[in-house]
């Protein structure tokens, strides 16, 4: 018996199953993501909220993407608000998607108990942004991770410098170009 004779028969792999997606159900907090979009856009213009949308896999949450020229004006209305009072900075954080850069602030009304994600797209070459440390005391040492770890620039910030890393540090390691010098890392 040849070699070739040997050999199990080589079977097709089956084709993939199209699953097809249903359409979600409509979020429970889709009113609260309109209202404050449209509240948003009547104050401050039309462009500056670049969307608004639910993320329903993290628990239905209303995320506003804002115009990076309005960040600090919108985050400052949306603690001042009356009506609004997110007064409580639960999380700040930065996602590198090649493309740009995103910086993301989960926000809270403690008295409604709502909270909202608040985003604002940066470019990957210029990623500056004002700083909300005078807003929000939490802010602080998250900025300054953020500029430790993704290199992002926070004007007026009272005390931008690295937090976890060596000062001589070379480079923002949670950046997806990042090129380590040294192999261990």
């Amino acid at each position: 018996m040849s070699e070739e004779q040997k050999k199990p028969p080589v079977r097709p792999k089956p084709a993939a199953k199209k699953v097809e997606q249903k359409p979600l159900p409509p979020s429970p907090k889709q009113p609260v993501v309109d209202e404050l979009v449209a509240l948003l856009r009547r104050n401050f213009g039309e462009s500056a909220i670049v969307e608004g949308y639910i993320n329903q896999p993290n628990d239905h949450l209303p995320t506003i993407l804002i115009s990076r020229e309005k960040w600090l004006e919108i985050l400052t209305f949306l603690r001042n608000e009356e009506s609004l009072h997110f007064t409580y900075l639960q999380n700040a954080s930065a996602i590198d998607y090649e493309t740009h850069l995103e910086v993301v602030y989960h926000l809270h009304d403690l008295n409604r108990k709502e909270r909202i994600a608040v985003k604002v797209k940066l470019d990957r070459e210029h990623a500056v942004l004002p700083s909300a440390s005078s807003l929000f005391a939490a802010a602080n040492w998250n900025e300054r991770e953020m500029y430790d770890l993704m290199g992002i620039q926070f004007t007026d910030h009272p005390e931008l410098k690295r937090i976890l890393l060596p000062d001589d540090w070379v480079g923002h390691p949670l950046r997806k170009d990042y090129e380590a010098f040294d192999e261990g890392v």
